[in-house]
C-alpha cells in the first residue's frame, strides 16, 4: 500500500504545482490556490483507491472541494479490494509567495491508512520542530532559551551557530526577542513554516529548528514529513476563540496543556509524504515551463520503506512536439 501511495501521490502534487505555477507573480493568490486545489482533486479521482480528506480546505460549507470528510479516488467506497486512505492536503502552501513571485511555495500532502493522521481543527499550534540529531533532546514546555541550548548541545555547536525559522508575525515579537537575546540566528519568513520544518530535518539546508505559532492542519502534515525523516515536532493547541476551543474539544483536543508529539499527530504505519516545488526554494526547485511541457522537482517519502526520493520530472503536454530536455 505504501509504495502505491508514494508513486501515486507525487502525481497529485505535481499536477497542483504546474497549475498554480502559471499564476506566479500575477498577484492572484486566490486564483493560484483554486488552480492547485482543482488539479489535486482531479488527479486524485484518477487513482484507484478509496480516499478520505481528513485535513483539507475547510468544512464542506466553506470549500467546494477537498473539504474535510470528502471522499476522493476513482473507486470511492464501493469496493473492498482497494485501500482505504486518509489524506491531509495543503494544495498550495505559500499563496502569497506565488502571487508575488517569491521563493518557497510548494504543493503538499500526506497520506496513510485510515486513522493514520490526526483530524486537527483549523486553529493554531504552538510548534517546536527539530531534525533527527536533536530529536528527543527538546521540550516545548521549556523556554526557547533552554531549548536552543539543548539543540546546540545535540548538534555539538554553539547557540550562536544555530539558525531558527520563525514566521514574521506580531504574535512572535516576544519569541523573536528571546531568541535574539539567547544569541541564535533567525530566519524570518512571511509564509511557509511547513517547508521550513522539512528543511530543518534535511542536512545541508542550514536550518536547525522552527519555533512559533502556525496552522494546526499544517502541523499534522509536518508531523508526517518529520516522522519519515526521523525529525521531531512537539506542539500544543492554541485556540483563538471560544468557538475554536469548543470545536477542538469535540474533536478530542480540549486540553491546551497537552503536548502532541510526532507520533500523536501522524501515527500511521503506512505513511507517505509528497511535496512539489512551485517557486524555487531552499529544498525544491520551482516549476519551469518550456515549449511543449514543464519540469517539476518533488520530494516523496515513505515511512516503512525508509526512503526519501527527490523526483525530477519532465511533463510533455504536446507529444507531437516533444520538448527539448536539458539535463
Amino acid at each position: 500500500m505504501e509504495q502505491m501511495l508514494a508513486l501515486e501521490m507525487i502525481r497529485v502534487t505535481e499536477a497542483a504545482a504546474i497549475e498554480s505555477a502559471r499564476f506566479m507573480g500575477r498577484g492572484q493568490k486566490d486564483a493560484a490556490d483554486t488552480a492547485a486545489t482543482e488539479a489535486m482533486r482531479r488527479t486524485m479521482d484518477e487513482i484507484d483507491f478509496a480516499g478520505r480528506i481528513v485535513i483539507g480546505e475547510g468544512e464542506r460549507d466553506e470549500a467546494p472541494m477537498l473539504y474535510i470528510g470528502e471522499k476522493v479516488g476513482r473507486t470511492g467506497a464501493g469496493r473492498d479490494d482497494v485501500p482505504r486512505v486518509d489524506i491531509a492536503v495543503d494544495p498550495l502552501e505559500g499563496t502569497n509567495l506565488v502571487a508575488h513571485g517569491q521563493a518557497g511555495a510548494i504543493t503538499v500532502l500526506a497520506a496513510s491508512e485510515a486513522g493514520g493522521l490526526t483530524n486537527a481543527p483549523d486553529t493554531y499550534l504552538e510548534k517546536l520542530c527539530v531534525g533527527p540529531i536533536a530529536a528527543g533532546s527538546v521540550d516545548i514546555r521549556e523556554s526557547p532559551t533552554e531549548n536552543l541550548g539543548r539543540i546546540a548541545e545535540a548538534l555539538k555547536r554553539r547557540v550562536t551557530d544555530i539558525t531558527v525559522v520563525i514566521l514574521e508575525r506580531e504574535r512572535h515579537d516576544d519569541l523573536i526577542a528571546e531568541v535574539r537575546e539567547a544569541g541564535a540566528r533567525i530566519k524570518l519568513i512571511g509564509d511557509g513554516d511547513l517547508s521550513a520544518a522539512i528543511a530543518c530535518a534535511v542536512s545541508g539546508t542550514g536550518i536547525h529548528a522552527v519555533m512559533g505559532l502556525g496552522g494546526a492542519p499544517e502541523g499534522v502534515i509536518t508531523a508526517a514529513a518529520l516522522r519519515c525523516l526521523g525529525g521531531e515536532i512537539q506542539a500544543r493547541f492554541r485556540y483563538r476563540s471560544d468557538e475554536e476551543r469548543e470545536r477542538g474539544a469535540k474533536m478530542g483536543h480540549g486540553d491546551e496543556s497537552k503536548v502532541y508529539r510526532t507520533e500523536d499527530l501522524a501515527p500511521g504505519e503506512n505513511l507517505v509524504f509528497a511535496a512539489t516545488g512551485v517557486t524555487a526554494g531552499d529544498l525544491l526547485h520551482g516549476v519551469t515551463f518550456f515549449g511543449g511541457g514543464a519540469r517539476t522537482h518533488s520530494l516523496v517519502m515513505a515511512y516503512q520503506a525508509k526512503q526519501v526520493r527527490f523526483v525530477d520530472t519532465v511533463h510533455m503536454f504536446d507529444r507531437d512536439s516533444p520538448p527539448r530536455v536539458r539535463l
